[in-house]
């Protein structure tokens, strides 16, 4: 015994390494052990955590360019939530509004008539909307440039043909691009129906330029955008009373869809994509229950060999 006792002790197999300590040492949330290196990098970490986490706020905010706007309701939209799509009879009306109200001072360069095929109108009736409009096209073979009827696959063209035309028409304001504009915008469709209808006079202390309207939604309050929704200000196709808010909620919705033509299809997508991954998940779920049954079911037992 004394002979085991002293290999076991020469092997070195009973001295205390130190495991132990260490360990319940890096864990412990007592600062006393830490080593400066330690400290000064979870102090740099904390400090540009804080940094970034600053940044993103003041980034956010800075998105209303200013807090003397006022902030627009937002509107029951029937394409609010997940599962829920555009109305489209809306966005069919909020083109005539963009093409009776709209068009004369701003663009929709992203927008193509080839977008508006089965959302809007028939292919026949996307046809006929492009071939209204005359497109710049060329050179010929003589090496000229002409006009010809548009066609689908033509983008809808800009009213002014650079931006010096379009200040130069409208008293130094330069009219954005609407294609992305709900999008760009804090608020989205909110944002643009709070606008269109928020038009007021200024009041009292508020001095406006020549040309320029009080909107209190606008940043800063003065817009070179005078109000030009009115009741009666458009005619719809499908007979709809074209009042000035119908109109406002029209054209919103339908900036709505310019900014997102997928929208549609993305959230049927999501839906499809719900349905397969919950049956696929159930199959995966069934599979590793009929797997793992063998193994956390089976029972382990030590029968010791009887010496006879």
């Amino acid at each position: 015994m004394a002979a085991a006792v002293g290999r076991i002790c020469g092997a070195r197999l009973l001295k205390n390494y130190g495991l132990v300590a260490p360990q319940v040492h890096q864990l412990s949330t007592s600062t006393k052990g830490w080593t400066k290196s330690r400290k000064l990098w979870l102090s740099t970490l904390g400090v540009v955590g804080g940094g970034v986490g600053a940044l993103l706020f003041a980034l956010e905010q800075s998105v209303q360019a200013s807090g003397s706007e006022a902030h627009p309701y937002h509107q029951p939209w029937s394409h609010d939530g997940w599962f829920k799509s555009l109305d489209h009879a809306s966005v069919r009306r909020g083109y005539e509004v963009y093409k009776q109200v709209c068009k004369a001072c701003h663009s929709l360069q992203y927008i193509a008539y080839r977008n508006l095929v089965n959302v809007t109108h028939t292919e026949a009736e996307a046809k006929a909307e492009a071939a209204e409009v005359m497109i710049k096209d060329g050179p010929d073979e003589e090496g000229n440039f002409f006009e010809r009827p548009g066609k689908l696959s033509d983008y809808f063209p800009s009213p002014y043909p650079n931006e010096n035309a379009a200040r130069a028409a409208n008293n130094g304001a330069y009219p954005p691009d609407l294609s992305l504009i709900a999008s760009a915008r804090h608020g989205g469709e909110d944002y643009i129906f709070a606008l269109l209808t928020g038009y007021m006079d200024p009041p009292a202390g508020i001095v406006l330029r020549e040309g320029q309207n009080y909107n209190p939604y606008f940043a800063g309050g003065a817009l070179s955008m005078a109000q030009v929704l009115f009741d009666e200000a458009a005619e719809y196709s499908d007979g709809t009373p074209a009042t000035a808010s119908q109109l406002a909620k029209d054209i919103s919705t339908f900036l709505r869809w310019c900014s997102e033509p997928e929208l549609d299809d993305r959230r049927l997508m999501t839906i499809k994509a719900i349905g397969i991954f919950s049956m696929l998940a159930a199959v995966v779920y069934y599979y590793k229950r009929h797997k793992w049954s063998v193994l956390k079911s089976r029972k382990l037992a030590y029968k010791p060999v009887s010496k006879k």
